[in-house]
């Protein structure tokens, strides 16, 4: 997928799912604004996070399972981008699950 046209969809669909549409034109959105925290415009918060994890689950075909790992993940747009691309996050999938279209899926094991 061509490298800015992920990171726009991305920011629409964060927009969308996190019903933040009356407050941020998602063009606004920068790829390494946190997504969390004091410091962040979106403000996400554990059911915003769940709502975009299935969102990417759908769109996407990626899974993220663990809320560390989820915060990780949704740190930033580009984050989020980077595991879609990637679709591993430091080896922490099961090789052969990472394949273009398919669910990545966490082991659990660390």
């Amino acid at each position: 997928m061509d490298h800015p046209l992920l990171e726009e969809q991305l920011k629409q669909l964060l927009i969308r799912e996190c019903d933040k549409e009356d407050d941020i034109d998602w063009q606004s959105i920068s790829d390494d604004e946190p997504l969390f925290g004091g410091k962040s415009r979106i403000a996400m918060d554990s059911l915003d996070a769940l709502q975009v994890s299935l969102a990417l689950q759908q769109h996407y075909g990626v899974r993220i399972e663990g809320a560390k790992d989820g915060r990780r993940i949704l740190a930033t747009i580009a984050s989020i981008a980077a595991y879609i691309r990637s679709g591993s996050v430091a080896g922490e999938l099961e090789p052969g699950k990472a394949k273009a279209g398919e669910k990545a899926q966490f082991t659990g094991a660390k």
